[in-house]
């Protein structure tokens, strides 16, 4: 996905946003290249209905086709096609890799899979029309691109803009947790937000809406161990959880920060680790033979870490 990101941003500086749409975009394979060898210099050397420059795009190129690339590299002059290749991973000593590296005339491009730059984020923001952006919010959205792939990303940041349309205000954290995906932890966090907030009589209807949407009980033990496991870190900073809020990885931002202060506020550090032992039970015997149902050994530790939370067990 972020190879073909890329290509998109290159072969759009080329052609322009209508190049496809006049047909002075010419797409192939590798395989194709194999099938024919004068595929690649027959359309870098052919004439389109529209004016303007035109792109010959090869995708999916391995070494093999290396030798076919090259007599049509060597023909290209002033006026031709230009010639996009793309590949899958090469090594150091790849023929292909090689002949774009050390030509003259061409460019090569190394794509990672690594996160986006501060600075990419920033330039992907302002081609979407949104300049007035709370800091907050730009650290949000950089924590996203961490876990997110880059097309979704992307759309996000697309919808962002749209969201937005016509607003004068500033872009905000709300607004991008209004925009990003929906992760499948969203109804999770209902139940574990009712339980960290001591909200007893709330456990029920959500775990009944849970199972209902076919969530199981390992995977409610499992998010409450690591919410818990969050509040106990923020909890156990000596500087208090205004402090402890800062060491949580990835990082927290907007309303979601402001509760998990106030959750490792309300609990201290001796219940957090009294209700982490409780849900290290709860998940050892939902892995073990053991013949009380799930559910209800779920519903029953949620229930007892609330009013742990309340001073009882």
């Amino acid at each position: 996905m972020r190879v073909a990101l890329k290509r998109q941003d290159v072969i759009k500086a080329l052609v322009g946003p209508k190049g496809e749409e006049e047909m002075r975009l010419t797409r192939m394979s590798g395989a194709d290249l194999r099938k024919d060898l004068s595929l690649l210099g027959d359309a870098i050397k052919s004439q389109g209905f529209f004016p303007g420059p035109r792109v010959v795009f090869v995708e999916e190129v391995t070494d093999l086709a290396a030798k076919i690339i090259i007599p049509a590299l060597k023909n290209w002059v002033s006026g031709d096609a230009q010639i996009v290749v793309t590949s899958g991973q090469l090594t150091a000593k790849s023929s292909l890799r090689k002949l774009f590296e050390s030509h003259p005339s061409a460019y090569s491009a190394g794509i990672y899979d690594d996160p986006p730059t501060h600075d990419e984020i920033k330039t992907a923001l302002r081609e979407a029309g949104l300049h007035n952006i709370a800091s907050d919010a730009v650290d949000l959205i950089n924590a996203l691109s961490c876990e997110m792939a880059p097309g979704d990303l992307r759309q996000t940041i697309e919808k962002l803009s749209l969201y937005m349309v016509n607003e004068k205000s500033d872009v905000t954290v709300t607004d991008v947790e209004a925009c990003a995906p929906l992760s499948s932890e969203a109804d999770l966090d209902d139940i574990l937000n009712a339980v960290a907030d001591l909200k007893v009589t709330e456990v029920d209807p959500i775990l009944n809406r849970l199972y209902a949407q076919g969530t199981q009980p390992v995977a409610l033990c499992i998010g409450a161990m690591r919410h818990f496991r969050q509040l106990h870190i923020v909890a156990s900073d000596p500087g208090g959880p205004s402090a402890g809020i800062s060491r949580l990885r990835p990082p927290v931002f907007g309303p979601r920060r402001d509760r998990i202060v106030r959750q490792a506020s309300t609990w201290g550090r001796f219940k957090l680790e009294r209700a982490l032992g409780t849900i290290t039970d709860v998940d050892l015997t939902l892995r073990s033979a053991n013949t009380a149902p799930d559910r209800a050994l779920v519903e029953r530790m949620f229930i007892r870490l609330a009013m742990l939370g309340r001073g009882r067990s």
